[in-house]
Formats: C-alpha cells, structure tokens, sequence
C-alpha cells in the first residue's frame, strides 16, 4: 500500500508541474520545496527510463512520452480519487446515490425503469442530470457526473461501452394554424422553404434532420438553433417555424398546443443506447440499473 501511495504522490506532482507549467509554480500548489519537487520527477524519469520533461529550451516541453503519461496519469488519479471516494461513502452512508445522465427524449421512458428499480431499492437517491452534447456526455462520463448515460449518439471511444436499447422516430411538430395539419401524413417536399427551428451543433437530432434533407435533395430554411426540444416546441406554439423532434418527447404532452404529424415515406428513426465507462468500478446497484435497462423491451 505505500508504494501505491508514493507512486500516487509522485504522479500527482509530475501533473500538477505539467499544469502549472514551472517547477516553481507546481511547488507553491503542493507546500513542497522546488528541489523536493525536482528530485520527485527525476525519480520518475529513473522509475520508467524516459526522458519526460525536455530540459534543453528555456520553457518546461513535455516529451512525447511525457504527454502520454500526462494524459493517462491524470485519467488514474481521478479514477482513484473517485474509488477512494466512493469506499469512503459506503463505510459511512451505506448504498450510492445513482447519477443518470438523460436525452431529454428519454424522460418519458425513464420513469417506468427507475419505479421497477426502486422495488429493489426503495431508499435510493437518483439524479438524473440532462446532458444533451456529445462532448458533455463524454465528459460527464469521464469526470464521474454521472455513472451512466441515457444517450441518442453512439459514442466511438475505445474507453467507452455503448449498448443499443430502443430505437425511436422523429416527428414533424407544426403550429395549429399551419394548412400542413389537415394532412395526416407529411413528406420532405411539404418542408420545402418553411422557417425550420434545429438543434445547434453537436446534437444528434440535428444531424438526424439534416440528414433528413441531405438524401433527400432539398435545401432546410433554418430560421433557429435551440439547445432544447421545449424551446423549439415553444416557438412552434408561437407560429415561428416547424421543428422535428423525437416522437418520444411530445406524444405524452397533454398540454401541448402544437400539431404532430408522421413523417411518410422516409420516415427518420434512430437508436437510443446506454453508454458508460469501460474498465471501470461501478457499484452493484449501477450494475443492477444498467442490466434492467438492457432487459427492458
């Protein structure tokens, strides 16, 4: 165990010299002297026989192998902290508290999951945290946020395990007042040059629509970028645009003040997956969470 603790120490202050960017620096953050802190890092260089800090230009360089050891000594030191942590609060508090990471389209799925769930554990505690970008979703996944996510983006990352649970369809949403909700059915055609209300960059709904357009062969007229379905729904209600969002999302609002109509003929659909970080510590009751959403039809 003290070896684990040194080699911990000596990792932490080779990341935190790379992140302050000078000796002196990093030895101010850590309460150390400069040549405590100099002898550590050279201790480190002995220990794995690389070179990891450039001394021959003025300005600290890391090596190449000194960015590798960067990255991956910073992905250890939060992944023991979080054990470290997590050990901590069983001994303390009993069972974790459970944070899901949502697609705003998965809000009226997730409910029916999380009350079998809570038959097995009733006291549980669950967050559910909605993260919407995939750059958010994979660093919530990393910085321990969450422990898994609810996602409608396949995440290609070697660290990361992303599992198909259910597939769902877009909609075309459309004011009350618009001609197009006398047809029961809409084609891409009946979109051509209406005002179009998307999603920003780096959401998955927003490439499920353009790619709509794009095989189709028509130009979309986008008049808004939102971060948000509610949004989007909200200027439908106001007569500013159409919108396309998952059939998930506004087919239980009772409230709403908006038309859905199918899309025909091309009709847009896409996977929901469930995705979390491989090779990682996950207590039992995740364990549990995440093979009850697997066995879900």
């Amino acid at each position: 165990m003290n070896g684990v603790k040194i080699m911990k120490r000596i990792l932490h202050y080779f990341v935190t010299v790379v992140e302050q960017g000078t000796y002196t620096k990093a030895a101010k953050v850590l309460h150390i002297s400069q040549p405590s802190l100099s002898a550590a890092i050279k201790k480190l260089e002995n220990y794995y026989g690389l070179t990891l800090i450039d001394r021959t230009t003025r300005e600290m360089k890391l090596t190449q192998e000194g960015r590798v050891l960067y990255e991956e000594a910073k992905n250890l030191l939060t992944h023991f902290n979080h054990i470290t942590e997590e050990m901590h609060r069983l001994k303390t508090a009993g069972p974790l508290e459970l944070h899901i990471g949502l697609i705003e389209s998965a809000k009226f799925w997730i409910p029916n999951i999380i009350a079998k769930f809570k038959e097995d554990y009733p006291n549980i505690f669950i967050k559910l945290l909605e993260i919407l970008s995939l750059e958010v979703v994979e660093q919530s996944l990393f910085n321990f946020d969450i422990h898994f996510v609810i996602t409608s983006q396949f995440i290609d990352h070697p660290d990361i395990l992303t599992y198909p649970i259910y597939e769902e369809k877009l909609v075309a949403v459309i004011p009350t007042t618009h001609p197009l909700h006398k047809k029961e059915k809409i084609v891409i055609n009946d979109l051509v040059d209406e005002p179009l209300i998307i999603c920003k960059e780096g959401f998955q709904t927003r490439e499920d629509t353009l790619n709509f357009f794009r095989k189709s062969g028509v130009k979309p007229n986008i008049q808004f970028e939102i971060e948000r379905f509610e949004t989007a729904c909200f200027l439908v209600e106001n007569n500013l645009g159409i919108t396309l969002v998952p059939e998930n999302y506004v087919i239980f609002d009772k409230k709403r003040d908006y038309h859905i109509r199918q899309i025909a003929h091309q009709p847009i659909t896409r996977i929901v997956y469930i995705a979390y970080v491989k090779n990682r510590y996950l207590p039992p009751l995740v364990q549990d969470f995440i093979k009850l959403v697997k066995e879900v039809e």
